[in-house]
This record gives structure tokens, C-alpha cells and sequence, in this order.
């Protein structure tokens, strides 16, 4: 009896198992047949959970959403024209003009919410400073003579930009670390004119400057009131060595010549009698900044001479580039950039340094007076 029901139980699943199966291969025929008789479903039909769509999958489906249009990729490649557009920017010709975004910008972005929100204030202005954390309490300083209106952007030459969070503003200032640096070296670098074209002014300003008499919404006013294209604070003339053309003047909002050494100034509407402000503290306009980035050069770092020639950048010079008096600095005179030099043949940092410039100057001016040269033997006008 126990053999029989034992018997009986394996042919009642062994039944059981081969109708499994059948109905199985069945269903996966019919399966395929109807598959294949109906369109294709839309993926934005279909509620999936999130965490089974790949971000590519969700891309293609928010755009379908938000968009009824079709691109010219869905038409197919054999079917997709050609686009070439001889006046796009260069490298941009096979793109529609629509598309092409010519210029960029310094301008955090969220990475959340609706693009067009991001920005609550754009700041009008730009002040850059070349720093090491041996200054933060002089920059401090300077930072907080500037309003909302202005952008602050550090270039870091020390490698050190943790400890500057301790200034709240620090928080929302952009920041550039590249050891052992020059400001012209960070500027030709990351101040391309088509990204600060957003701002109306851009300040290249040093660490070692005293800022008690100055204010950077006053300054703006005077600069535009005037019609200054290149301009510097005045300069205390009992600090330090200076032009006479940069040093302030007590009687006059500003100035744009002066009275220098004698035989110093051949022409007086050229430097350093007119048209001329120094390195240490400049502040451009939009357009003047333009050309003066095209005029700095790769491997000159220092800037020496960059002063004599900022004049070319703008017309008349000697009434375009001037010196505002009534907000006026103190040049500290602190060689910290010297200390990043390297002491060579028993020699001290700084003076490396020291000599790099005297030659950039000379360099400088060698390449400008045979550039001069090489354009009037080619026009003619020679």
C-alpha cells in the first residue's frame, strides 16, 4: 500500500510539471506574436520608479515632456542638412546660430532649481587681488570698501585658501590657487575678455594697499563721470616711491597730466607726463580691458612697461586715462611676491625677482618697438 500511494504522488507531479511547462512555452509564443503585432509604447507612458531609469533615459524623457518639437537628429542622418555658417565664432560653423553662447561668465551657479533663478543680484563690477594668507587682514579691509555691486575673485599665489572662509565674504568670492604667480600672469589667464565681458569695470589690484580714504561706489562715480577708460586711486605722496603722475592731489577730483622730471616727457600727452597710471592698482573699463588683455603677453609675468602702453588702448589717451584724487590709497610696500622667488648663484629670492622685471621691461619694450616696426614696413607707412 505504501509503495502504490508513493507511486501514485509521482505521476500526479510529474502530470503537473509537464503541463507547467507547456503552458509556459505557450504563453512566451503567444507573448511574441503580440508583441510584435502592436506599436511601440512611448517610454513616457510608463511609471517606472526612478531608480530603474539610467539619467540618460530620464534626460530623454523630460525633454519629450517639455518640448513637442523634433530636432534635426530624429530626422534621420541621411536626411540631416548641413549646417555651415561662415560668421559664427571660429570652430562654431556647424552649429545654428541660436545655439551658440559666444561669451561666458564668473557667476556661480546652483545646482538646483530653475536656471533662470540662480541670480538674485549680478554684480556690476569686478575686483580681483593677488594674495597670500600672510594679508588677509589687509584684504579684509579692502573687501569691505566694496559693495554688493562688486565681484570679488582672489588669485592665490601661496596655495592657501581654506583660511580665507574665516571672512564670510570670502564664501561667495571666487578663488584661483596657482603657486608662486603673478596678477598678470592670473589675469591673461582667467580674465579673458569674453568671460569679465559681464562687468562694466575690472580692478587688477596688488595685496599691500592702504584703503582708508577710498570707496568703491564713489570711485565708480568719479570714473564715469569723467569718462575714465583706465584709471588708479591717487596715491599718498609721503609713502613710498611714485610717479609724479600717480601721486595724489589734494585741490582736484582727478588729474590726467602732471609735470615730471625734467626731459622725462617729450610730448606731454604721452607718459608718464599723460596717459599713464601704474600697475599696482588699475581699473578698466569694459572695452580698454579688451585690448589690454590682447597686449599682455604669455611669459612676461611681472607687467613691467604694460603701464607705458596701456595708452594704446585708448583715444584720446591723455583724456581717457587719468588719476582719481579724491579716493586715494596707501602703497604699503610690502615685497611679499619677492619671498616666492628662489635663491640662486648665493643670491636672496627677491633680488631674482627684481632682475626679471628690469629685464621684462626691456623685453617688453623690444617686442612692442619691433612689432611698431614689422606693421609700418608692411602698410607702407614707413
Amino acid at each position: 500500500m505504501g509503495n502504490l500511494h508513493r507511486s501514485g504522488v509521482f505521476r500526479k507531479s510529474s502530470n503537473d510539471g509537464a503541463r507547467l511547462i507547456i503552458m509556459t512555452i505557450i504563453g512566451i509564443v503567444l507573448g511574441f506574436f503580440i508583441g510584435a503585432s502592436i506599436p511601440s509604447v512611448s517610454l513616457t507612458k510608463i511609471n517606472l520608479p526612478s531608480s530603474l531609469l539610467s539619467s540618460l533615459d530620464v534626460a530623454i524623457i523630460d525633454f519629450h515632456r517639455s518640448t513637442g518639437s523634433k530636432s534635426l537628429e530624429s530626422v534621420g542622418s541621411g536626411n540631416l542638412p548641413k549646417i555651415y555658417v561662415p560668421t559664427n565664432p571660429r570652430g562654431a560653423e556647424s552649429l545654428p546660430p541660436g545655439i551658440i553662447v559666444p561669451e561666458s561668465d564668473l557667476f556661480p551657479r546652483r545646482l538646483w532649481g530653475k536656471p533662470s533663478e540662480d541670480l538674485k543680484k549680478k554684480p556690476k563690477y569686478l575686483v580681483t587681488f593677488t594674495v597670500g594668507l600672510n594679508q588677509r587682514k589687509n584684504i579684509d579691509a579692502a573687501v569691505k570698501k566694496f559693495s554688493g555691486d562688486f565681484m570679488i575673485m582672489l588669485f592665490h599665489y601661496d596655495g592657501r585658501t581654506s583660511e580665507w572662509d574665516q571672512f564670510e565674504w570670502s564664501k561667495s568670492a571666487i578663488h584661483v590657487s596657482v603657486r608662486r604667480q603673478t596678477k598678470w600672469w592670473y589675469a591673461k589667464r582667467f580674465l579673458h575678455p569674453d568671460v569679465v565681458s559681464a562687468f562694466e569695470y575690472i580692478f587688477i589690484w596688488d595685496e599691500d594697499l592702504g584703503v582708508e580714504h577710498f570707496n568703491g561706489d564713489k570711485y565708480i562715480e568719479l570714473v564715469k563721470k569723467h569718462g575714465l577708460e583706465i584709471s588708479q586711486p591717487g596715491l599718498e605722496p609721503n609713502n613710498g616711491l611714485t610717479w609724479e603722475m600717480t601721486k595724489r592731489r589734494g585741490n582736484s577730483e582727478v588729474h590726467m597730466v602732471t609735470d615730471e622730471k625734467p626731459g622725462w616727457c617729450n610730448d606731454p600727452h604721452l607718459p608718464p607726463c599723460a596717459a599713464f597710471v601704474e600697475i599696482m592698482a588699475p581699473a578698466f573699463s569694459r572695452e580698454a580691458w579688451r585690448c589690454v588683455w590682447h597686449m599682455i603677453q604669455n611669459d612676461l609675468v611681472h607687467g613691467w612697461g604694460l603701464d607705458f602702453a596701456l595708452r594704446r588702448c585708448v583715444e584720446p589717451a591723455h583724456e581717457k586715462i587719468g588719476v582719481v584724487d579724491s579716493q586715494w590709497i596707501v602703497h604699503q610696500v610690502i615685497p611679499s611676491l619677492g619671498s616666492q622667488g628662489q635663491s640662486e648663484n648665493g643670491k636672496a629670492p627677491w633680488e631674482g625677482v627684481r632682475a626679471r622685471c628690469r629685464n621684462e621691461w626691456a623685453e617688453f619694450q623690444s617686442r612692442l618697438s619691433n612689432a611698431d616696426k614689422a606693421y609700418l614696413a608692411e602698410s607702407g607707412k614707413d
